[in-house]
């Protein structure tokens, strides 16, 4: 593949992370007003679930497409998760590796939680992590501007 084509991928992933970012911006408002509770209506956890579902996509999608894609336009090597994650860093993309650390965690929790008594932990982290994921989405774009066609 030539460099063209490679940044014709990174256009189709960044609207890819954009649509991504609608989607979760609108869960997060709701689950954001619902706030945190001892007992959540079916509609209220439905959201929530709704929320959680998101979250972890975006994140799937940022570290799997979003940094891969950089990498491949900037003649990278693929390498492992680590090293994606580093190159990541150096670009200022994120401000260390133990940030995307803690979104990954929650990621995993997310994916792995079957418990609904720690549910309501898990969507107070969500709600607290968001935020953050919204930023990292940010620099993304801002990074990629310079590919702008």
């Amino acid at each position: 593949m030539m460099q063209r084509d490679y940044i014709l991928i990174l256009h189709d992933t960044l609207k890819d992370l954009d649509e991504s970012r609608y989607w979760l911006k609108r869960s997060y408002d709701i689950c954001k007003t619902i706030g945190i509770k001892d007992a959540y209506s079916e509609d209220e956890f439905d959201a929530f679930e709704t929320l959680t579902g998101r979250f972890a996509r975006t994140c799937d999608m940022i570290v799997q497409n979003g940094f891969r894609s950089i990498d491949k336009v900037e003649f990278e090597d693929r390498g492992t998760l680590i090293d994606a994650l580093n190159r990541a860093h150096k670009r200022g993309l994120i401000d260390s590796i133990d940030e995307i650390r803690i979104v990954r965690d929650l990621r995993n929790e997310i994916v792995h939680e079957y418990r609904r008594a720690n549910l309501q932990k898990l969507f107070q982290s969500i709600l607290a992590q968001t935020p953050g994921l919204f930023s990292l989405l940010d620099r993304i774009r801002d990074y990629c501007h310079q590919y702008a066609e």
